[in-house]
Order: C-alpha cells, then sequence, then structure tokens
C-alpha cells in the first residue's frame, strides 16, 4: 500500500509499505531519518519517540498505515517545528505544526532542499531551544535515547511551560537511559524551561 503522510512539515509517500511495517521502519529505513533509534521495538525504552499529530508515540508501536493523512515530527525537525512554535506564539493544545494552520505550506516543501550534511554531523544545523539546553546542560551522553527524550521534553515544554521536577519525571519515564544520568537531563529540561519563561 501506498501511504502519504506529513514529515517535519514535508508531505511524503511510501510505496510498497506492507501491513506489518511500522512508522519506525519507514522513518528509519525508508526516509532516512535515522534519528529515532531502534533499540526495543517494544515500546518500552522510549527511544523512538516521535509526535504524531503533537502527540508523542513509541513510533515502533505504530503501523505505518495508522499514519495516512497525518503529521509526524521527528528529531530531525524538532528545531523547524520550535521555531515555528515560536513564530506562533506557542501552543499549549498539543496540535502545534499543524499542517492546516501556519504549517508549511506546499510551496514551501517543493523548495525545500537538504543543506549541508545535516543529517550526518549536523554542521550548519540550527538546533531547537531544547536541543541547546541538552548540549549546555551535559544531557547528551551516549546519546543513544537522546532523541526520544528530546521530543518527549518538548512536548512537555509546549504544554507545560513552568514545569515541577514530577511533571518533568512523569512526562519522561516513557523513556529508558541506561548510562543513568538522569540527573543530568533533568538539568536540561529546568534549563530549557527557565530560558522559555525568560524569553532567551
Amino acid at each position: 500500500m501506498r501511504v502519504s503522510f506529513t514529515v517535519n512539515g514535508r508531505p511524503q509517500e511510501a510505496d510498497d509499505v506492507w501491513e506489518g511495517e511500522s512508522l519506525l521502519y519507514v522513518l528509519r529505513e525508508r526516509m532516512g531519518l535515522p534519528g529515532s533509534k531502534n533499540a526495543c521495538e517494544q515500546g518500552e525504552c522510549g527511544s523512538c519517540t516521535v509526535r504524531l499529530d503533537g502527540v508523542p508515540v513509541c513510533s515502533c508501536l505504530v503501523a505505518a498505515g495508522q499514519v495516512e493523512g497525518r503529521e509526524v515530527v521527528t528529531v530531525e525537525g524538532l528545531a523547524d517545528f520550535a521555531k515555528q512554535r515560536a513564530e506562533q506564539g506557542g501552543c499549549a493544545s498539543g496540535a502545534c505544526g499543524s499542517s492546516t494552520e501556519g504549517g508549511t505550506s506546499l510551496d514551501e516543501a517543493r523548495r525545500w532542499a537538504a543543506r549541508g550534511q545535516d543529517s550526518q554531523t549536523g554542521e550548519g544545523t540550527e538546533l531547537s531551544p531544547i536541543q541547546q539546553a541538552f548540549i549546555d546542560a551535559g544531557a547528551v551522553q551516549c546519546g543513544f535515547c537522546t532523541p526520544g527524550l528530546l521530543v518527549a521534553a518538548d512536548e512537555m515544554l509546549e504544554r507545560t511551560p513552568n514545569p515541577s521536577d514530577a511533571d518533568i519525571r512523569e512526562a519522561l519515564s516513557g523513556n529508558l537511559c541506561r548510562c543513568t544520568g538522569y540527573e543530568k537531563i533533568m538539568d536540561a529540561v529546568r534549563l530549557a524551561a527557565a530560558r522559555q519563561s525568560e524569553g532567551v
């Protein structure tokens, strides 16, 4: 079957998708978006977290056919998504980035071109506030869990701009870090929240 959906603001199609194929497989293997990590494939670790119509989901548990006509944001699109949200004055509905309001227009999508070596080295790539906070707080460890944590944390900060530690722990409870360095991750989310409230 053919699946048509929006990924990081750009219309995409995947052909010959079989019924059991996961969204994670389509993103990584068919679309060349390796940010969402393939770890447990059981929805236990959160390494493959993406936003589906604004809601964080484990992409390993979503059948590719379920995303027909829907919007997916991966860690690769987090900076553009955050920028778009900031231009719209934030969003607490969980539906930010909708292609119907303020999303990437078809003309913009057609003009899109890959820049430099973004997906390989990150050079020249603008980071989202949560990504920068993870770097500044030293929360990027081996990096395998980081994409899922970033997507989950970004969604939580959109929904809860001034989170308590309990809010942060709850939002990230579906994301496991085997480096056992959760405190720096907490620091990073606190830092991003503080910068967000100060408009930095």
